[in-house]
């Protein structure tokens, strides 16, 4: 029995033990799941506004971020205080947050405790200034990351650091220190916005990996042509959007990547040219921005490939429209409504100023368009020039230049050689022209304008259907120089000859054509310098000879402009000159009277200072210190009046009393009138006229106290 009682009492106490396992099991299930209710009984925090899952704590004045409900998916804690101690460690526990808005808080340093399942994080207007690898690597499933204005530099960003973001499509750096572009970016990137910083240089390497990279903003940086290498772009083969405003470029970068760029924006940039080629192959640019730069013009075949081309933005640049843009005239009326174009308003000549390109219609009718014209009996030459001038009389756009090579001429072209058949001036003879010249129903006149242009003006007897216009430009030698020629219209009796040499003679000449011979040929052996003769022409040319002036040199060639305007402004000088004089004679007119009378004055008052003898024993007291003089002596009056006399004119002077006795006599003139008159005349004129006042009650002597 002893036995069996034990192994029972085992039994008992192995099955006690096994309950109390299974009760400590139970009670912890229970606390766990009390735990979990305590968590999600946590409600919307006082301070903030709650929308299912969107948290709204923005604009509070927190300095540290409230508990928050487990549910929370969008966090706005925008426009707060809050610094890195008041981001909660507990911040990373919350497994539903994907969005957090901190931008313009406080924070100095990349926050650390952010929850592993963000996907998007903006963090703009801060100061932050350093971002590490490890801060960056908790968020795995990071998309988008914004840290525009925060004071983030080139050296501050860990090396690798995006190395753990593998899924990073959107990255934002604008307005902070960046003097390059960071390294080791991922390539997943979509999106890179790099503007407003300090980035000078772009090596070959920048954007190495980036495939992916859809639009590259790079505005308001330092960037110039010298210090982009020419194959940085050619690597962004999926490029749609590339934004280069406000930099120092003088032309568009080389090597641009044409496949898919849909958007080109090159504004406010110093460009003076953009080169043939620079957008061949964008078939698929909708938008392209010129706006803001030195452009006088645009070669010719520049759109060639722009099929899809639907904004044109020029605006701000001192476009030139002579026949240089032709083709940009045609192009655009050729592409009719389909594309929107802002800003081609003409800056010169004069006379298209402030008018657009597309309403030239008058003036780019002017323009000698190449049609069956040879040079020298070869093939016709087609084509039009890429620089032009505008002739005068009837306004309009002519061709001219002494530089173009025959495939680029059209009815212009240039001849660089020696011509022994042509009767070419020698300049050591005694060859003399005029500035100009008269022919047998022509008379010619040329005049030069500035260092490089010379105005050509004509008369005719008789009309003709058009004229052939040339002109030589000297060279060294005597059979040496540069012929230029040109077809001009019959109605015309003006041309401006642009874009010469400077300090070069010029020998221009013209000849009247029939209507035959206007647009039949034109060679070389159309001008006859000097004393030549046209072989297709009746009529020999006329000549004359000019010299542009020399840059460094004041303009002659405007002498006789300036003395015009000299002249002109005459009158008005004369008239300018004479009123100034007659008011300075006015002026020196009434000072002398003013002269005149105040000495007048005082040669009177010294008069009566002699004449009165009692005034030289005049006494003087402290008044004389003070600027003023006290005349005691007896007061003289001409007319019927009084007169005051000192008691004691005969004493010392003495300290001032306080009161001064003084005596009033009646004063009477000679003729016996006075202020009072009796009723009756006075029975005895040789006693005078006291006593008359006197029978009248008015006495002799009255004292007055003062």
């Amino acid at each position: 029995m002893g036995i069996e009682g034990a192994s029972e009492l085992r039994d008992w106490l192995f099955l006690l033990l096994l309950c109390l396992t299974l009760l400590a099991e139970v009670m912890e299930v229970v606390a766990a799941a009390q735990g979990y209710l305590s968590d999600s009984d946590i409600v919307c925090p006082s301070v903030c506004r709650c929308d299912e899952d969107f948290i709204y704590c923005n604009d509070r004045g927190l300095s540290s971020i409230p508990p928050l409900p487990p549910s929370a998916s969008v966090l706005y804690l925008q426009n707060n205080h809050v610094d890195n101690a008041g981001l909660p460690t507990s911040l990373e526990h919350h497994l539903a947050v994907r969005v957090i808005y901190l931008y313009d808080n406080e924070l100095d340093d990349f926050p650390l405790h952010l929850p592993p399942s963000l996907r998007e994080l903006h963090l703009q207007d801060n100061n932050i200034r350093t971002l590490p690898r490890s801060a960056l690597a908790r968020m795995p499933l990071l998309e988008k990351l914004h840290l525009d204005d925060n004071s983030v530099s080139t050296v501050s960003i860990e090396d690798q650091a995006f190395i753990d973001n593998p899924r990073l499509r959107l990255l934002f750096l604008s307005r902070n220190h960046l003097s390059s572009i960071p390294s080791g970016l991922p390539a997943s990137l979509e999106e890179l916005r790099l503007d407003d910083n300090r980035i000078s240089t772009i090596p070959t390497h920048a954007f190495r990996g980036l495939s992916s990279l859809r639009r590259l903003v790079l505005d308001g940086n330092l960037l110039a042509n010298q210090r982009i290498a020419d194959d940085t772009f050619s690597r962004l083969s999926n490029l749609t959007e590339l934004s280069l405003v406000r930099n120092s470029l003088q032309a568009p970068p080389l090597n641009l990547p044409a496949a898919h760029l849909q958007r080109l924006s090159l504004q406010d940039n110093a460009l003076t040219h953009v080169p043939r080629g620079s957008l061949d192959g964008m078939r698929r640019l909708a938008r392209l921005d010129l706006s803001g730069n030195n452009l006088t013009t645009l070669p010719k075949g520049l759109f060639r490939d722009l099929d899809s081309l639907a904004q044109l933005l020029v605006r701000g640049n001192p476009w030139h429209c002579g026949c240089n843009l032709r083709w940009l005239y045609d192009w655009l009326h050729a592409r009719g409504n389909t594309i929107t174009v802002r800003g081609l308003t003409c800056q010169g000549p004069e006379t298209v100023r402030d008018m657009a390109l597309k309403d030239l219609t008058s003036q780019m009718e002017d323009c000698e368009v190449a049609g069956g014209v040879s040079m020298g009996g070869g093939p016709p030459i087609t084509g039009s020039r890429d620089r032009g001038a505008v002739g005068g009389g009837g306004g309009g756009i002519a061709a001219s230049s002494t530089t173009l090579s025959p495939p680029q001429g059209g009815s212009l072209f240039t001849l660089r050689s020696k011509r022994p058949g042509l009767g070419i001036p020698d300049s050591g003879l005694d060859y003399t022209l005029g500035s100009s010249g008269v022919g047998k129903s022509l008379a010619l006149n040329v005049k030069p304008l500035a260092h490089d242009s010379i105005r050509v003006t004509w008369s005719v007897a008789t009309p003709s259907s058009s004229f052939r216009l040339s002109w030589l430009r000297l060279g060294t030698s005597s059979a040496t120089g540069s012929i230029t020629e040109t077809l001009v219209r019959g109605d015309r009796r003006e041309y401006l000859l642009t874009l010469l040499h400077p300090a070069s003679s010029y020998i221009i000449c013209m000849v009247p054509l029939a209507g035959s011979s206007g647009g039949g040929r034109a060679g070389g052996g159309g001008l006859m310098a000097g004393a030549g003769a046209d072989a297709d022409s009746e009529e020999a040319p006329v000549c004359a000879k000019a010299e542009t002036s020399d840059p460094s040199q004041p303009d002659g060639g405007q002498e006789e402009d300036r003395e015009t305007q000299q002249t002109s402004t005459l009158p008005l000088a004369g008239i300018i000159g004479g009123a100034t004089a007659i008011v300075s004679l006015a002026l020196i007119f009434s000072i002398f009277c003013w002269y005149g009378h105040r000495a007048g004055r005082l040669a009177t008052r010294d008069h009566y200072t002699r004449s009165s003898g009692a005034r030289k024993s005049k006494h003087y007291d402290d008044y004389i210190e003070s600027g003023t003089k006290k005349d005691t002596t007896i007061l003289e009056i001409r007319g019927p009046g009084f007169q005051m006399t000192p008691m004691a004119t005969r004493q010392p002077l003495q300290p001032k009393p306080l009161r001064e006795d003084y005596i009033i006599h009646t004063i009477f003139p000679s003729n016996g009138t006075g202020p009072y008159k009796g009723p009756q005349p006075a029975p005895n004129p040789g006693y005078g006229t006291n006593r008359g006042y006197r029978e009248g009650g008015i006495p002799d002597i009255d004292y007055c106290y003062t």
